[in-house]
């Protein structure tokens, strides 16, 4: 019973920051990463950036892939990560 507590509790543990992760940032702006950045990023993985908008924490871009086609994204503004939900600063 002991190692099936302890078990559960590494579970919970490991689980945490995945848990955690996809969301947008709450730091202070002094804290995120430039737009140019993000949008430096975008570019190299053949992405061509029409705009980048501030979304309560979030940098919500509007973009085209390399074949024409359209992309919303959101990426949280302090560790450029990118997010699941492309609308995930209008919450």
């Amino acid at each position: 019973m002991k190692s099936l507590l302890t078990l559960a509790a590494l579970l919970i543990v490991s689980a945490g920051p995945a848990l955690a992760s996809g969301k947008c940032t709450t730091a202070p702006k002094a804290q995120w990463k430039p737009k140019a950045a993000l949008e430096a990023q975008l570019q190299a993985d053949g992405y061509m950036v029409r705009q980048i908008k501030v979304e309560g924490g979030c940098y919500e871009v509007y973009a085209s892939d390399k074949d024409g086609k359209r992309a919303n994204m959101a990426f949280n503004a302090e560790t450029l990560e990118k997010l699941d939900n492309a609308e995930a600063g209008e919450n």
